[in-house]
C-alpha cells in the first residue's frame, strides 16, 4: 500500500479522554486516577462530564458509569484497564 494511502494514527497529544460519571461514585474515583495518570504521561487531554448535569448523558450511560470516551467514542465502562487505555491512545 502506498504510504500516501495509509492513515496516520493520531498522536496521544491530539486525543481527548472523557470520563462520564457522577459525584460520590467510587468507581468513578478509581477510573479518574487511572485516566489522569495515563493522559498526563502521554500528553492527551482529559475532561470530565457529570451525568447528573446532562440529561442526554444520563439517559445513555446511567447504568454503565463510569464510562470512558476517547475522542467522543465509548472506550470502556465500569473499570478502566490502564494498558488498554494506553494502547488506544497510541502510548
Amino acid at each position: 500500500m502506498s504510504p500516501l494511502l495509509r492513515r496516520k494514527s493520531p498522536e496521544p497529544a491530539d486525543r481527548t479522554v472523557t470520563l462520564v460519571g457522577k459525584p460520590g461514585c467510587h468507581l468513578c474515583d478509581e477510573a479518574r486516577e487511572v485516566i489522569v495518570r495515563v493522559t498526563a504521561e502521554l500528553g492527551a487531554a482529559f475532561e470530565e462530564r457529570d451525568i447528573t448535569q446532562d440529561e442526554e448523558l444520563y439517559r445513555r450511560y446511567w447504568e454503565q458509569i463510569p464510562v470512558t470516551l476517547i475522542d467522543g467514542r465509548q472506550h470502556d465502562f465500569w473499570r478502566v484497564d490502564e494498558g488498554r487505555l494506553r494502547r488506544a491512545l497510541g502510548g
